[in-house]
Order: structure tokens, then C-alpha cells, then sequence
């Protein structure tokens, strides 16, 4: 019986919150032009800071309403301004207030509004805009799908200075990658709003300087632009510089250090440039500071990040600045026990983890700072087990930075078996993850790194041979490179198990994959797995005809030098084997081919060809007399004595040492 209850309750209690808001909807359909405006006044100040209100109203329909008033000829103009009012205002509210106003088409509404010669209206239209396209639920694409919009609003960035403001943050919610970058540009962005940085309001130079920071991100052409733009006699980056004094608002520091970080990257100012080694550098090094709030302290270590990513003279200078390294590892100590702690707590690691990256990207130093600074393999480990994505994706790569470093793979890799977690980080992983981890495992298996054996005992070669499979290339050039690696200087039994789990149809598929990078990394597999004579005997005993019938097609098929290179590279090594080598005697084809590439234009194949050659008629190995009467009658030796008057000196000696062994 209790069950029947609940629904009366519900009902009442609905229905007493409704009845207050009705009266509101009910006076926007008065026969009165008089009322009807009081009535929408009424309801603006009813729903302001009210979010249970503003549910209500679009509840009972008031949307569709303002709506139909804001559009209709007959409305008078402060009618309709006071309707974008209270739409702008119930906008404010939810994402579901917001979804419900677009799924009412609330953004051609607002857009026709823009047409109207009332600047009161259009700024209300201009307002609510604002608020609709800088919430997260909203699609940009709509700024963009009536193509006379965007000249439209670049008319109306001269009416005031709250057109001003509302239109330039607009553009720079609604540009999202280089499309978007290109259209704005295209209607004269640049030139509208360079203007605006020199404005009275701080507002407008404000959203300016945030326009200019989307527009140059990764773009060159508008960063080339804007190198050369003059405002009231001076140059653009000069106006950047100044906003980024220690005297400005840190917002306007941050951003004017955005905007300059972006014109560097994208090549048009040089990264020994004072504005970014005397002033862009060290405002974004002073952003990471403790005295900062939190979201500056991240946006200014990621910013710095990526100014520096490439270049490894600001790495350097950085590292020494302000203790950037020690005042980074106060990034780790936000407490993180409630869940909006745990938020910024993630976002401060990440930003620390990307930062580390970057500064420990070349230098051998700097790297050892890092990994001196307190617990920091620690905490990077505990990163890779954040349920925070992004913090593991941060850590993974933060990790794979310091890898590079032969001297902390030897020491601190080791001391802290950062293969388990990295092992455990590759089962399951987004791709983005899998990419960087699967990276920094090739470098753990080189041959010098003490990891290479545990994680060999832990199942890496299934896991990597699964790589290989993968849609992503990057995901099947690591998995390759990896078994590379590992095959290099490896015993008989690892080598053998590489060949069992990726199988012989999964290694040709790879031999004949349109990527470059994956063919190359498996011509190294193979040229490394094929090292060692007993080790290339068995290889070949076992699957030396489907070996050979790949190294043909290659040497037949359209592919580069440096492929080809690699493949009679292999030939070589075959050549080197006990009984490997009959498999090129007997096998005209292939002994044909030798002799064409011996006489190439390319000197890197006559070389290649050329070891092949003296592999096979090396005078200590059993039946070369055999073998150098055959390569003799194909006309061998003639090439030889013509190769070794070759102006190379590399080409000259090794055929003069062949033919030292047709002499013996």
C-alpha cells in the first residue's frame, strides 16, 4: 500500500513549487504589450541567483515564449532586449538550462537579433550569446554553420565596448583547432582586433589578448601575422611584453605569456629571442610559485611545458631558474582527500609530471635533479596508477623523458623496478597511454638496462607481438621496436620465442605495411634476430624459405634506399651463416640481385651488397672455392676490380679485400 502514496506527494509538492512560477509564464500571454513587458521584468528578477526558478520557468514553457517575443515585428525593442535578459539569465543557470534553450533554437534567435539597428538589443543578444557558447554543452560549430555571421560580427566589434567584450570572448570560446583559426583570420580577425589590446576597458584588452592567444596556437600562419601587426606605432609582440610586467593582473600575464609561448612554437619568434628568455620564461617560471593560486600554477607549468618542449637551451635556462625543479615538487602536496580536492590535486600532478618532461627531455643534468628531488621516482610511479587518466598519461611520459638517460636506467629505474607498474599501465590503456608506455618500454630493453630481464620473465613478448596487431602505427612501430630490442645480442631461446609468438603471417604482414616506420623496425627485428651463425642457421633451417621470398619482394618492390639498405643488410648476415648461406647459392634470383645492387648508383647498396658478397666467399668457411667459382662465372669479379678503382675509399677497400680472398 506505502507505494501508492508516494505518487499524491510527489504531485503536491510539484505542483506547489509550479504554482508560484505559473502566474510568471501566464503574464507573458497578456493582451497587453504593457503588462507583457512587466511581466518579463518580474521574471528577470525572479530568476536571478534562483536555479530552482529558472528549472521551473523553462518547465512550464517561458522559453518558447520569450522567444516567439523576442522575434515578433510587433515587440518594442525594450521588450525584446529584456527577453534576451532573462533567456541570457536562465542560461547562467544548469548545462540542462542550457541544452533545453538550444533544443529551442535559441542561437538563429539570438543571431537574427543581431541584425536589429537597436545596439541595447543587440548587446543583450550579444550577452546571452556569450553565456550560451561559453558553456561546455554547446557545439561551436553553430557560430559557424551560417557563413555570414562571423563578418557580421566583426562589423559589430566597433559599435561599443560591450560588443567588444562579448564578441571577442565568443571567438575565443568558439575556435577549436585550425578550421576554425582560418575562417576568423580569413574575415580579418587580426586586424579588428589588434586594436582592441590598446582599449580603455580591461575587460576588452582582456578577451583580446585571449582571441589572440587561440588564434596563434599551433598556427603559423597567424603567429607570422601577428609578428608584424603595429598598434598605435608598435609592434604586437612589444604590447605582449608589456602585459606581462610583474605590474599587470596575473590573468593578463598569463595570457600575454600564452600568446608569445604560441608565436614561439609556431616558428615566427626564435627561442633565443629576449621577449622569451628574458620575459616570457621567467613570467611563466613565477606562475608556478606557491603565492599563486592553483589554476595559475597549473596553466603556467603547462604553458612553460610547451615552451620549452623543443628547445633545449630554455630547458636549460629554466632548470636554473627561481629553483623551478624544487618548487615543482610542491605541485604533489595538495591534499587530495575530498573529491574536489582530488580535482585540483590531478591537475596540479599532471601539470608538475608534463613540466618535468620537458625539462628533462635532453639534458643529462637536468634529469639527475630530478630524480634527486624528494621521492620524485616515487611519486612518478604512484602516477601510473592515478585513476585520473591524465595524470597517468602525464607520469607515463615524465617517465619516458628521464628513460633517455643510460645512467638512470642503470640506477634509478632499477632501485625502483619501474617496469612492474609500467608493465601493469600496458594491459589495459587508452591508445594516447599505450603510445608513450609502450615507447618507454623500448627503451627499457636496451641492451645495457638491468630491466630487461624481468620484464623478458613477465610476459613482454605476448604483449608486445599484441602491439603489433594494433590499427594505431605508433601503437605496431613500438610493439616492433621493442622486440627489436629485445632480439639485440639475445640468446637462442628469447629469439625463438619472439618468432613463435608473432608468427611468420604476422611478420610478413609487417614487411609489406604501408607505414615506413614499421617496415624499417622490422628489417631491424630481423636483422637482429638473423645475428650469430648458430643462431641464423636455425632461423633460417626452420623458416629460411618464407625469409628469403620477403627479402625478394623488398629488393623488387618500390622502396627506398634506406629500406633496401636494411634488407641486404639481412642478406649479409644469412651470407654469414654455416649452412644459412646455401640458401643465397642456390637461389639465382637472389644472387642476380646482389650483382645489380653492386653496381647501383647509391654507394650505402654497393656497400650492403658488396659484405654479401664477401660473406659468401670468405676462404676459411668450407666449399668457398665452390662458391667463388660460381660468383666468378656471373661476372663477380669484374665488378670487384672495377670497384675497387672506385673514388669512394669506404668501397674501394672492401672490394680490394674481396678480391684479396679469390688471391689466397
Amino acid at each position: 500500500m506505502a507505494c501508492l502514496l508516494e505518487t499524491p506527494i510527489r504531485m503536491s509538492v510539484l505542483s506547489e513549487v509550479t504554482a508560484s512560477s505559473r502566474h510568471y509564464v501566464d503574464r507573458l500571454f497578456d493582451p497587453d504589450p504593457q503588462k507583457v513587458l512587466q511581466g518579463v521584468i518580474d521574471m528577470k528578477n525572479a530568476v536571478i541567483g534562483n536555479n530552482k526558478q529558472k528549472a521551473n520557468l523553462i518547465v512550464l514553457g517561458a522559453v518558447p515564449r520569450l522567444l516567439y517575443l523576442l522575434q515578433q515585428e510587433a515587440s518594442s525593442t525594450e521588450l525584446k532586449a529584456e527577453c534576451a535578459v532573462v533567456l541570457g539569465s536562465l542560461a547562467m543557470g544548469t548545462e540542462n538550462n542550457v541544452k533545453s534553450l538550444l533544443d529551442c533554437h535559441i542561437i538563429p534567435a539570438l543571431l537574427q537579433g543581431l541584425l536589429s539597428p537597436d545596439l541595447k538589443f543587440i548587446e543583450a543578444c550579444l550577452r546571452c550569446l556569450r553565456t550560451i557558447f561559453t558553456s561546455p554543452v554547446t557545439p561551436e560549430e553553430l557560430l559557424y554553420t551560417d557563413a555570414t555571421v562571423i563578418p557580421h560580427l566583426m562589423a559589430l566589434l566597433s559599435r561599443s565596448r560591450y560588443t567588444q567584450e562579448y564578441i571577442c570572448q565568443i571567438f575565443s570560446h568558439c575556435c577549436k583547432g585550425p578550421d576554425h583559426q582560418t575562417i576568423l583570420f580569413n574575415h580579418g580577425a587580426v586586424q579588428n582586433i589588434a586594436h582592441l589590446l590598446t582599449s580603455l576597458s580591461y575587460k576588452v584588452r582582456m578577451q583580446a589578448l585571449k582571441c589572440f592567444s587561440v588564434l596563434a596556437f599551433e598556427n603559423p600562419q597567424v603567429s607570422m601575422t601577428l609578428v608584424n601587426v603595429l598598434v598605435d606605432g608598435e609592434l604586437l609582440p612589444q604590447i605582449f611584453v608589456k602585459m606581462l610586467q610583474r605590474d599587470k593582473p596575473i590573468e593578463m600575464q598569463l595570457t600575454s605569456a600564452k600568446c608569445l609561448t604560441y608565436m614561439c612554437r609556431a616558428g615566427a619568434i626564435r627561442t633565443d629571442d629576449s621577449c622569451i628568455v628574458l620575459k616570457t620564461l621567467p613570467c611563466l617560471v613565477r606562475m608556478c610559485s606557491k603565492e599563486r593560486l592553483l589554476e595559475e600554477r597549473v596553466e603556467g607549468a603547462e604553458t612553460l611545458a610547451y615552451l620549452i618542449e623543443p628547445d633545449v637551451e630554455l630547458q636549460r635556462i629554466a632548470s636554473i631558474t627561481d629553483h623551478l625543479i624544487a618548487m615543482l615538487a610542491d605541485y604533489f602536496k595538495y591534499p587530495s582527500s575530498l573529491d574536489h580536492d582530488l580535482k585540483h590535486a590531478h591537475e596540479l600532478r599532471q601539470a608538475a609530471f608534463k613540466l618535468y618532461a620537458s625539462l628533462g627531455a635532453n639534458d643529462e643534468d637536468i634529469r639527475k635533479k630530478i630524480i634527486e628531488t624528494e621521492n620524485m621516482m616515487d611519486r612518478i610511479v604512484t602516477g601510473l596508477s592515478e585513476s585520473s587518466v591524465k595524470v597517468r598519461l602525464a607520469a607515463v611520459r615524465c617517465l619516458h623523458s628521464l628513460s633517455r638517460s643510460v645512467q638512470q636506467l642503470r640506477t634509478s629505474f632499477q632501485d625502483h623496478a619501474v617496469w612492474k607498474p609500467l608493465m601493469k599501465v600496458l594491459q589495459n590503456a587508452p591508445d594516447e597511454i599505450l603510445v608513450v608506455a609502450s615507447s618507454m618500454l623500448c627503451n627499457l630493453l636496451l641492451e645495457f638496462s638491468p630491466s630487461k630481464e624481468p620484464i623478458l620473465e613477465s610476459g613482454a613478448v605476448e604483449l608486445l607481438c599484441g602491439l603489433t596487431q594494433s590499427e594505431n602505427p605508433a601503437l605496431r612501430v613500438n610493439g616492433i621496436w621493442a622486440l627489436m630490442n629485445m632480439a639485440f645480442q639475445a640468446e637462442q631461446k628469447i629469439k625463438a620465442d619472439i618468432l613463435r609468438s608473432l608468427s611468420t603471417e604476422q611478420l610478413f604482414r609487417l614487411l609489406s605495411d604501408s607505414d615506413l616506420n614499421v617496415l624499417m623496425k622490422t628489417l631491424g627485428l630481423l636483422r637482429n634476430l638473423l645475428s650469430t651463425r648458430p643462431h641464423i642457421d636455425k632461423i633460417m633451417s626452420t623458416h629460411g624459405k618464407q625469409i628469403m621470398q620477403a627479402v625478394t619482394l623488398i629488393l623488387e618492390g618500390e622502396h627506398s634506399i634506406e629500406v633496401k639498405e636494411q634488407t641486404l643488410c639481412i642478406l649479409a648476415n644469412i651470407a654469414d651463416g654455416t649452412t644459412a648461406k646455401e640458401l643465397i647459392m642456390t637461389n639465382d634470383d637472389i644472387l642476380q640481385k646482389i650483382k645489380y645492387y653492386m653496381g647501383h648508383s647509391h654507394v650505402k647498396l654497393q656497400l650492403a651488397a658488396m659484405f654479401c658478397v664477401s660473406n659468401l666467399i670468405w676462404n676459411e668457411e668450407e666449399g668457398s672455392q665452390e662458391r667463388q667459382d660460381k660468383l666468378r662465372d656471373m661476372g663477380i669479379v669484374d665488378i670487384l676490380h672495377k670497384l675497387s678503382q672506385s673514388p669512394d675509399s669506404n668501397l674501394c677497400d672492401k672490394a680490394k679485400t674481396a678480391l684479396q680472398q679469390y688471391l689466397a
